[in-house]
């Protein structure tokens, strides 16, 4: 299974301009050939970069809404309100004239940067490709400083030639209180994707207690997840440690073996997210027992014409037992029966009931990339329906902490409620693939 972040799959709510006329306007910049900056930037920059792809071209927008071709786009994206959720809490715009900081756009072609900004507001942009030149980025942030003009032309063409300077990847350094697992460097062959497993030692000689889980993973991935293997895992199923394991073989097929360890996998934690990090309130842990292996997962969607590599890593930072009061478990819910109609919108709901006193202290969801929102409601009890988590983004969803746990007694549970697009010309079901679907309330609680 898949996760996202976080991080398969295209994303960027984000920006792209087509010099949309006005009512009195017959053609805007682009479509009439007008040499302005606004003209430039669409069509040097957002359509062949962006708008080539499966994202943003008319009815493939289902996160951002946001087409990037023809015209209309220039007021789809100046002082339009963001999608991508942490963005529209912090009450971001597409684009907003003078404001780089406050424009989502300027986030996400400047997202490959380490420590650009603090708050995560989902993946950078170009997805799954090389990050944009720095003259291009620096093209569009004069552009936004200077008022986003559709009509003026005072910025340097020059600006927009150059060849790409991959950011160096800063891998995660082990921590001294804990242990990391790495996912080495892997190779994804141009225009394709390409999901491997390893089966990686904790190496924690006794009885451990992780509060803390943080992952980090190079650019183009969909996700990097971390399992463990249910306790009526067969010994035949379980995969020898240290061995790269690809979900499929080079002629498409599925790997059966590990089509049949995947089928025991239980959530131990991850993201879609490029970087994360999640501590659990004070006194609760997850318990790994001395000796514990877990199977390291990560996806990849490289839209390039290039081969890039894949690589992340998760720390997992360790208490003392006499610090931990409660034990935390993985939410692992997930609905396979999915049937999504050829051509119109779907709404699946499926309720998971708890048998005992459940507190909820984190939820993330996983959908693919025909998912348009994923609701999680209170199912039972006084709160019956309220809902508690909602999530627009299916390639980089929500990570809601709880500092207050939701708590849910015997009999109570969770309903998943997402909504997806039908394909215009085929049934899409539950699947491995990003041309799958899938629909899974992942998280924490105790």
């Amino acid at each position: 299974m898949k996760l996202k972040p976080l991080p398969g799959a295209i994303s960027l709510a984000l920006a792209l301009t087509a010099c949309g006329g006005e009512k009195s306007t017959p053609t805007d910049g682009a479509s009439a050939g007008v040499s302005t900056s606004f003209a430039r930037l669409q069509t040097q920059v957002l359509e062949s970069s962006c708008g080539f792809s499966a994202c943003h071209t008319p009815g493939n927008t289902s996160n951002s809404g946001l087409v990037l071709t023809g015209a209309g786009v220039y007021q789809s994206l100046v002082n339009a309100p963001a999608t991508q959720p942490i963005a529209k809490a912090d009450g971001l715009r597409r684009v907003v004239p003078g404001k780089p900081d406050s424009s989502l756009l300027w986030h996400k072609v400047n997202g490959f940067a380490n420590g650009h900004h603090a708050r995560d507001y989902g993946a950078a942009m170009p997805y799954g490709g090389q990050p944009l030149p720095a003259g291009q980025i620096e093209f569009i942030r004069q552009w936004i400083a200077g008022g986003a003009s559709r009509t003026s032309d005072d910025i340097s063409p020059s600006l927009l030639s150059g060849t790409v300077a991959a950011p160096a990847y800063v891998p995660l350094i082990a921590p001294t209180g804990g242990f990391q697992l790495r996912m080495i460097p892997f190779s994804i062959n141009a225009s394709s994707e390409r999901e491997v497993f390893l089966y990686a030692p904790v190496s924690n000689t006794q009885e451990t207690w992780v509060n803390r889980v943080q992952t980090n993973m190079r650019t183009g991935s969909h996700h990097f997840v971390i399992y463990s293997f249910a306790a009526n895992t067969p010994s035949l199923v379980i995969p020898q440690a240290g061995i790269v394991r690809d979900l499929k073989n080079s002629d498409g097929t599925y790997q059966l073996g590990t089509i049949a360890a995947m089928g025991y996998h239980v959530f131990f934690g991850g993201s879609q997210a490029a970087a994360s990090d999640f501590t659990f309130p004070a006194g609760v842990a997850m318990r790994v027992p001395a000796g514990t292996v877990l199977d390291v997962n990560s996806h990849y969607v490289n839209s390039t014409a290039k081969a890039i590599t894949g690589e992340a890593e998760a720390n997992l930072y360790t208490v003392s037992a006499s610090q931990v009061q409660f034990e935390a478990a993985a939410l692992n819910l997930n609905n396979t029966a999915l049937t999504l109609p050829v051509g119109r919108d779907t709404t699946i709901r499926k309720t998971f009931k708890f048998t005992k006193l459940t507190r909820v202290v984190m939820l993330t969801s996983h959908m693919h990339k025909r998912g348009l929102k994923f609701v999680v409601r209170i199912s039972g009890g006084a709160r019956d329906g309220e809902l508690v988590y909602q999530n627009e983004a299916w390639d980089h969803p929500l990570i809601l902490t709880l500092p207050t746990p939701l708590v849910l007694q015997a009999g109570e549970g969770l309903t998943s409620e997402v909504t997806y697009r039908g394909d215009a010309s085929k049934v899409v079901r539950f699947g491995l693939t990003s041309e799958d679907e899938m629909n899974i309330i992942f998280g924490y609680s105790y």
